[in-house]
């Protein structure tokens, strides 16, 4: 029987057990209709006619699992947070409701995204992504209402008088919230920025930080890299495991125009993360600064005033008021006068950024004007190649802060640092950049000649165009581990970019040695892999090997020391028995598994050698061989053994077994989590607190895809770590985390074929 004869036939049948009308093979179902397919581990295959349609599915299914989560997502974006919850609570990411709510109520007082709306493409959206988020909107509005909030699966928001209906404009906040990057813990610094004597309350503690919770491995593998001779790619990224980075895993068809399967941001309605039959790309955190700071001299006798060029300007004064829930229930209203410049709002922390009577500091994210992250993804879904994608990116410039990894099915891998980057070139910074020294690029501000530049190729002013922006087309592999573009492939450095971009010449992160290692060591077998090159299973195998390179540098240095000195001196000056750790050490294999004994241990030594300020490394970096150094620990060296010391105290004190089992302490809702911290030099990334003070995990892998695009089409294996819901009494909210502990993957379904041979496809029509 001829495939497309029999998936039409398995098409009736599934009718008539679920009330559907007969389909088209391959086609959506007729009127108008869209179909919910989905397979195990709950994961959605929505086919439809259109963008709309298709925009309609997807809504839906997110509504399915996580609808609470995607509420509380609105919530935030009304700034409504301290009105429902209170103003001391924190966000799902940890920052104060207070801060989080005048931060976004000034953001919508600015009506930027009503603005941006009313621009036509690409600057605004296309009528396609419009018709996706108008969609999207109404899908979840159908299952709302059609479930009503009392009867709502998940206690999260059973209930609850917050959960309302989305609206497009929620939707396109939410766009516009992820491509920012004042959204990445700056809240609490431009929303307690006030003028001398006039400090804010304290709600906001301003501090300004980077997010450290954001990061990633990729991997694109050309034709000299894999057997098949064909591309492949890894995903992986490492994410909050709550909050509103949430990723969630659909399959989007519109027969014909549109098919691409991976994963979004809750919220958003296209796959970001992602594959289609040819083509599959992931993105990774760049080392691109996400914004600048100018300093303000001020108006003598006026701190609320700043000069350029000689010439006294008056700051504008924003008045942002929020509501805020009473211990009684009742609501009280609190209004902050906030501040802002040419240069972007005041932006001010408690240490060498203070608003001071002579000296301030106004921040812009080049972001601040990005809607075109929707239709930057929708257009990398449609690429049929590296070079299409790289030409979509090179025309919409939509990628907010993150590096591009891709690999097609000609065997071509390509590296793009196309994102959304200030321009700010290195003759500029050399002209204009002043201190202090606080890893964020800051510029005279009373200078207008140290405004940022413009270049002809790029979609607005303000940004470096894509020309100065570093790309690598390979058919060996490039890679990215969260340092700068330079090693993206060893054999062929990358340089010649701008500083604002990242770095040249420096040593690279353990992780990102690691990272390049498994590459090395795979393209010559001497992985214990099996003969040389990549294969879907060794892709996988790697991704989950858990090594740890500072423990394969550094343990059997560390046993030695321990051995010969059973009772260091700790900082306090007194004896520490070690000789249980050093047994435990002794007997540990060095990698990131579940049962391993000492992996614990070692983390915190290794943590507490970096907070000390301590330089173990034996051999130093040299710039001339940046993946081999440095290497070796140097136990003699000032710190070691009192860091080793210190860290078996700490276990003992709080009444913690040094042997510690991986997988009794690593666990997220009770299930056990592999994998290691990114400082120890672990691929596979995990971050669970400390052996006294277990958090559960928090961050690390979260959606993790290993594709190969075979000329009969892709094969992918995929695992959502955390599960598709957030909903606790969901089927499919453990099951893949328990899928992952047992280091087992989800076989991609992306033909029709293969959707309808999995064992446990429901399928529902759904009328827009």
């Amino acid at each position: 029987m001829r495939l497309c004869t029999w998936w039409a036939l398995v098409l009736v049948v599934l009718a008539g057990s679920t009330g559907l009308a007969p389909v088209a093979a391959g086609g959506p179902p007729p009127g108008g209709g869209v179909l919910v397919r989905r397979t195990a581990y709950g994961v959605p295959h929505v086919l439809a006619a259109d963008h709309r349609g298709l925009g309609f599915g997807a809504g839906y299914a997110v509504a399915e699992d996580n609808l609470c989560l995607l509420a509380d997502i609105a919530v935030t974006l009304s700034a409504e947070r301290s009105r429902w919850f209170g103003a001391e609570a924190r966000t799902p990411d940890g920052v104060g409701n207070l801060d989080s709510d005048l931060h976004q109520q000034r953001v919508n007082q600015t009506g930027v995204v009503e603005r941006l709306l009313a621009r036509p493409a690409p600057l605004g959206p296309s009528g396609q992504a419009r018709e996706l988020v108008r969609g999207y909107v109404a899908g979840y509005n159908r299952y709302l209402a059609e479930t009503g909030v009392a009867n709502l699966p998940d206690p999260a928001c059973r209930g609850a008088a917050w959960v309302r209906p989305l609206t497009e404009l929620d939707l396109w906040r939410r766009a516009h919230q992820l491509a920012t990057s004042l959204d990445d813990g700056f809240q609490d610094a431009l929303v307690g920025a006030q003028p001398p004597g006039e400090a804010a309350p304290a709600a906001a503690g301003a501090s300004w930080r980077r997010p450290e919770d954001v990061g990633s491995n990729a991997y694109a593998l050309g034709r000299r890299a894999t057997v098949g001779g064909t591309g492949m790619v890894l995903a992986n990224p490492h994410l909050p495991w709550v909050g509103p980075y949430r990723l969630y895993q659909l399959h989007l068809t519109i027969p014909g125009e549109l098919n691409v399967s991976g994963a979004a941001f809750l919220g958003v309605p296209m796959v970001g993360i992602g594959h289609n039959d040819r083509l599959a790309w992931t993105h990774t955190a760049s080392t691109a600064a996400p914004v600048a700071l100018a300093r303000l001299t001020l108006a003598p006798g006026d701190p609320r005033a700043y000069v350029v060029d000689g010439r006294v300007r008056p700051m504008e004064r924003d008045d942002v008021t929020v509501a805020v829930r009473r211990p009684d229930g009742g609501l009280d209203r609190v209004t902050r006068t906030l501040y802002r410049t040419e240069h972007g709002p005041l932006f001010e922390d408690d240490g060498e950024l203070a608003w001071t009577d002579t000296t301030a500091y106004a921040v812009r994210d080049p972001n601040a004007t990005n809607l075109r992250v929707v239709d930057q993804w929708l257009a990398m879904a449609k690429a049929r190649d590296v070079h299409g994608l790289h030409a979509t990116q090179e025309r919409l410039l939509g990628v907010p802060v993150y590096n591009t990894l891709a690999a097609d099915a000609d065997g071509t891998a390509y590296f793009g640092a196309l994102q959304v980057v200030p321009h700010i070139t290195d003759e500029l910074a050399a002209r204009c950049a002043t201190g202090p020294r606080v890893g964020l690029t800051i510029l005279d501000g009373s200078r207008s000649d140290c405004a940022w530049g413009r270049d002809p190729d790029a979609v607005e002013p303000g940004l470096l165009g894509p020309a100065r922006l570093p790309v690598l087309f390979r058919h060996d592999h490039v890679s990215n581990m969260n340092n700068s573009p330079w090693l993206a492939n060893p054999a062929a450095p990358l340089t010649g970019y701008p500083a604002v971009v990242g770095d040249v010449g420096t040593q690279r992160s353990p992780r990102t040695r690691l990272g390049l290692d498994m590459i090395a060591d795979r393209l010559t077998g001497e992985d214990g892999l099996g003969p040389a090159g990549f294969t879907l299973p060794t892709l996988q195998a790697t991704t989950f090997g858990n090594r740890n390179l500072t423990a394969e540098q550094g343990r059997a240095a560390v046993v030695a020391m321990c051995a010969a000195d059973p009772a260091p001196v700790g900082s306090d000056g007194t004896p520490v028995d070690v000789r249980a750790a050093c047994a435990a050490l002794a007997g540990w294999d060095g990698r990131g598994d579940l049962d391993a004994r000492g992996a614990v241990l070692w983390r915190e030594f290794v943590d507490r050698l970096g907070r000390s300020g301590v330089d173990p490394w034996r051999v130093p970096f040299d710039p001339a061989d940046p993946t081999g150094t440095p290497r070796g620990f140097d136990t003699a060296r000032p710190g070691v053994s009192t860091a080793f010391a210190d860290t078996v105290r700490a276990f003992q004190t709080a009444g913690v077994p040094v042997d510690l089992r991986l997988g009794d302490f690593q666990r997220h809702e009770g299930v056990p989590v592999h994998g290691c911290a990114s400082f120890e030099g672990c691929f596979n990334a995990v971050s669970a607190g400390t052996a006294s003070r277990p958090t559960g995990v928090t961050r690390g892998s979260t959606f993790v895809m290993a594709v190969e695009l075979t000329p009969s089409g892709p094969r992918a294996r995929t695992i959502l770590i955390y599960g598709q819901s957030g909903d606790p009494t969901s089927p499919h909210h453990l099951d893949q985390t328990r899928l992952h502990s047992a280091k087992q993957w989800v076989v991609g379904r992306f033909t029709e074929a293969e959707i309808a041979r999995d064992p446990e496809l429901v399928v529902r029509r759904l009328t827009p």
